[in-house]
């Protein structure tokens, strides 16, 4: 796949229903909207009935749409509530983010009552299309785990990998970053890579090849991997980037947002179903993308 446009073309012909956590946001209204012309799923829209339908006039949203049912909630805490209480009663298949802060709606998700909880961290997977780029290529995590450990780095992996294969990756490679291509023991980063790279070939981490530790040019430069010797079938080809820490996520998600324009489709992984956790800041366009990537990874999550 070549670009973020084509996601939808993965989504199950059954259709799925998407819980939106107090709905009265503009932009993810417009992805609502979108999403409907497009035929992809049906919508149950939490948050006040009067809001929300003001800000569906706005948007030209026709919440009368039968594919859209709104269920009024007196507050932010009971539209979240009762979002994540769809998802984990099996009415719908799909959590969003409306305008409502990310802690908020991950405290309802991980409730030990009525949440999403699985026993798995929880992890961002980011998709990107880059442009001069012949292949969409994923990154870990960009914006939930601080400084993972080398088992909840294995878990970010089967993560992602599930995500992958929502799109059709059925073996995806993964290139575990570091700042160095060799082994440093002053540099976890590059120690957890080669373990990683290791339980794979042991069969610890299924589904996928693994190889690390990569510098970030020898992991998405095919030319620069010839230039230092590196004999790989990871690196300069990967489908997923695994970064060590989110201080190196958060910096390469916006540096590729902002300085090679890219566009993004981002969920979180690890729940009971995919969780859709769009910054306020993200365009209808990005949560739309999101969107499809989540419904697109229904059956594998």
């Amino acid at each position: 796949m070549k670009n973020l446009d084509d996601l939808h073309l993965n989504i199950p012909t059954e259709r799925k229903t998407v819980s939106v956590a107090n709905a009265n946001d503009k932009e993810v209204l417009v992805a609502v909207r979108e999403a409907l012309r497009k035929n992809l799923c049906s919508f149950l829209l939490f948050g006040e009935k009067e809001k929300i339908k003001q800000v569906a006039e706005e948007v030209m949203l026709n919440v009368t749409d039968p594919h859209i049912t709104v269920r009024h909630a007196t507050t932010q805490e009971e539209a979240v509530t009762s979002a994540v209480k769809a998802v984990s009663e099996n009415e719908a298949d799909v959590l969003m983010k409306g305008n409502v802060a990310t802690n908020i709606l991950l405290k309802a998700v991980l409730n030990k009552e009525y949440g999403l909880r699985t026993g798995s961290i929880l992890s961002h997977v980011a998709l990107f299309e880059i442009l001069g780029r012949d292949r969409l290529m994923f990154l870990t995590d960009p914006a939930m785990n601080i400084a993972p450990n080398l088992k909840e780095k294995a878990t970010i992996i089967n993560n992602a990998v599930k995500v992958a294969k929502g799109i059709g990756i059925t073996l995806p490679k993964v290139a575990a970053l570091a700042p160095v291509e060799t082994v440093n023991e002053a540099m976890q980063s590059s120690v957890d890579a080669a373990l990683l790279t290791q339980m794979q070939k042991r069969g610890q981490i299924k589904d996928c090849i693994i190889d690390g530790p990569l510098a970030f040019d020898n992991a998405v430069s095919l030319e620069a991997a010839k230039h230092k010797g590196i004999q790989s079938e990871v690196a300069g080809n990967p489908d997923i980037l695994l970064v060590p820490t989110i201080d190196v996520g958060n910096a390469l998600y916006k540096s590729f947002i902002y300085f090679a324009n890219a566009k993004v489709a981002a969920i979180v992984s690890g729940a009971k179903a995919p969780i859709v956790l769009p910054s306020r800041a993200d365009r209808a366009e990005s949560k739309l993308y999101s969107l499809s990537l989540a419904l697109a990874t229904t059956t594998t999550i």
